[in-house]
């Protein structure tokens, strides 16, 4: 699973950050910023699967 993140949509409500902190750390501005790159690791896909979920702007994708 892979994870991907649209920087222009985020709006800064870090649910992310708040939901996975092993997926997204917030940057100076209060915008996330995704932390894995490649394969997300097992353990974390369900987390993954809930910051997508849980994005007001939709900013954040899951691909199997």
């Amino acid at each position: 699973m892979k994870i991907s993140y649209d920087r222009d949509a985020c709006q800064g409500h870090n649910r992310c950050y708040q939901l996975a902190p092993e997926l997204f750390d917030v940057d100076e501005e209060g915008y996330a910023v995704l932390l894995v790159t490649g394969e997300v690791p097992a353990e974390l896909e369900e987390k993954a699967k809930l910051c997508a979920d849980n994005c007001p702007e939709f900013a954040i994708e899951v691909e199997a």
